[in-house]
């Protein structure tokens, strides 16, 4: 028992950490970080990096452990940047233990809000929930049960791009107010003005009803019910001014067939929306998405 003891006590002096870089693709980097993380007293976890061909770019994700007696990460992250310089890296050091502060704006439909709750109550999501906001006041009470501060800011139908502005502006304190890191679109049905898309550049994803690019709009599934696809999907991304064209972080789809009704395939396609926002918002908050242009790298 005693030596059980002695080993937790070493174990909580251990503090993961996540390193992303990115930069252009040069011989040596892997072998440079790996042995200035050793020499610094750190045991590497989980190591990523990708090379891309096309732009010359190479990216790099390493979780790490700073063991007992080795350099404090503070240290550690104090002397990367030399590692970083030398290599013309553009990168971030990142505490794996701290929960990202997550708002969600959604409209009138639940399940991806419903889901993305569940997740992080359970566990299954290590994000904290700051706050929910909506346009409409419908679920207050559902805020209320996960004990979550639920903002109702109203826009009228024929709302112009002032009055946008306004409850826009109203969403960017409560996001100072209440440090959010990440703004999850769980079925928030405005369109964001591109003042507010500069404002959440890189920090707000956003989950499209349909594999892109096609049946955008109103009533999707029952577009696709009328085509009879046999595929449907959903496709989650970062919000841009560009509506619906911003980076795509992950998509999934369902095969389904004749037999399925409107209704029915619109259940479908909510179940997998509310997976595919999920695994971004995941991805996300552990530092597994880096920006490569127009697209992503994901480290999954």
């Amino acid at each position: 028992m005693r030596l059980v003891a002695v080993v937790a006590v070493k174990l909580s002096f251990m503090r993961q950490v996540i390193i992303t870089a990115v930069g252009a693709d040069r011989p040596g980097i892997v072998g440079s970080v790996g042995t200035f993380l050793a020499d610094h007293g750190c045991n590497i976890v989980e190591s990523a990096q990708f090379g891309d061909v096309d732009s010359g770019r190479f990216f790099m994700r390493v979780l790490f452990e700073t063991l007992p007696g080795g350099t404090p990460s503070d240290d550690v992250k104090r002397a990367f940047a030399a590692i970083a310089g030398r290599f013309g890296m553009a990168w971030q050091l990142h505490d794996a233990g701290e929960k990202p502060r997550v708002m969600i704006m959604v409209s009138r439909q639940d399940h991806c809000l419903n889901d993305l709750l569940f997740r992080a109550r359970s566990g299954q999501l290590e994000v904290e929930i700051g706050a929910i906001v909506s346009n409409h006041p419908d679920f207050a009470e559902l805020a209320a049960s996960y004990r979550i501060p639920f903002h109702h800011l109203p826009l009228a139908p024929d709302a112009g791009p002032d009055a946008k502005r306004v409850q826009e502006r109203q969403v960017e304190a409560l996001i100072d107010d209440a440090k959010i890191d990440l703004v999850v679109l769980a079925r928030y049905m405005q369109i964001l003005s591109p003042e507010f898309c500069a404002v959440l550049k890189g920090r707000a994803i956003n989950i499209h009803h349909s594999f892109l690019p096609s049946f955008k709009g109103a009533r999707p599934y029952h577009q696709a019910h009328d085509r009879g696809v046999k595929l449907i999907g959903a496709t989650a991304h970062y919000v841009t001014a560009d509506l619906d064209e911003g980076p795509i972080i992950e998509q999934d789809v369902e095969r389904v067939d004749h037999a399925l009704g409107a209704d029915e395939m619109t259940a479908v396609g909510r179940d997998v929306e509310s997976v595919v926002l999920a695994r971004a918002v995941r991805w996300h908050v552990q530092h597994r998405v880096l920006m490569n242009g127009h697209k992503t790298v994901v480290f999954t």
